[in-house]
């Protein structure tokens, strides 16, 4: 496994060269555009990594899976559906087009930026710190590190700049979706500047793969749960790049802008990919190209 993964990221590395960092949050324009990394987590407990990544990057997009999972935990899937909804969009995950013009004012779902800020509202907690403390908590079950935090000049990057999210939270506010808008906008800004490493993100997607079951075989999330967050990330987790993925590639994955391709093959393994050069969709171009090499060439695709 090992020499594959090394030969997949070594073929894909030109690939950095044809996108770049997100340049609309300062910090993360600052990393490094050439690196490319993988590791792969297996049932049977072996894992294996190639390529370069940081020690630690944030999770952006991919704690949208973990908030999802625990506002559901929370509340119930009644609950949370009936202020987000089930369908993918065609339209950039920051977008607040579709909310306008549907008969139905919620979010079309949890991945997109307006669904996360209602998804975050509804976890349980009076304050902003116990809100993120519960989701890192949950982190640390689903990987075994104890040492997960969140990013503080991360976050702060992304506060002062979050004119579009922030513009989102006032229009929710608006339909009666969430009450307190600076409140959710920090707790779901925190949540996104939560730091992981390549390995921690390949746990999070072995966990999912067995239906809750950690890399240790501690049962932390719901089976039914697992299920919901794995189908959500092949219908939307890719922003609106999810349909061609799920073609090409066939595996559940969540993307971050930071870099991050968390992934999750059912009963087999999880896989963090790092690659902070994104396509004009928000998606690492060296770590989609890579993802879907793999999927081919172990046959990963669930479909």
């Amino acid at each position: 496994m090992k020499e594959l993964l090394e030969r997949l990221v070594e073929k894909h590395q030109f690939k950095t060269r044809e996108g770049k960092c997100a340049d609309y949050i300062p910090l993360l324009a600052e990393q490094d555009p050439s690196q490319l990394g993988i590791t792969v987590v297996t049932r049977n407990r072996g894992i294996y990594k190639a390529g370069r990544f940081p020690e630690r990057f944030t999770m952006q997009s991919i704690s949208k899976v973990i908030a999802l999972i625990l506002a559901i935990m929370d509340c119930g899937e009644r609950k949370v559906f009936s202020m987000v909804g089930m369908e993918p969009t065609g339209d950039p995950f920051n977008s607040i087009y579709k909310m306008e013009i549907f008969q139905t004012q919620k979010p079309l779902n949890p991945m997109i930026n307006a669904g996360a800020l209602v998804v975050t509202s509804l976890i349980k907690g009076q304050t902003v710190e116990e809100k993120v403390g519960r989701m890192i908590h949950l982190i640390e079950e689903m990987t075994g590190n104890i040492n997960i935090k969140v990013n503080e000049d991360v976050f702060r990057s992304e506060y002062e700049t979050s004119h579009r999210n922030r513009a989102l939270a006032h229009f929710l506010k608006e339909l009666h979706l969430i009450d307190r808008v600076e409140e959710t906008l920090e707790a779901y800004l925190r949540q996104c500047a939560i730091q992981i490493t390549c390995e921690d993100l390949a746990k999070i997607g072995l966990c999912l793969a067995q239906y809750g079951k950690t890399f240790d075989n501690r049962m932390v999330v719901p089976a039914c749960v697992s299920r919901l967050a794995k189908t959500f990330m092949v219908t939307c987790g890719m922003y609106n790049a999810s349909g061609e993925f799920a073609i090409k590639v066939g595996i559940p994955a969540k993307s971050g802008v930071s870099g991050g391709i968390m992934a999750s093959v059912p009963m087999r393994m999880g896989i963090g990919v790092f690659g902070p050069a994104l396509d004009q969709k928000g998606n690492s171009i060296a770590g989609t190209a890579l993802l879907e090499d793999l999927s081919r060439q172990l046959d990963l695709s669930i479909f």
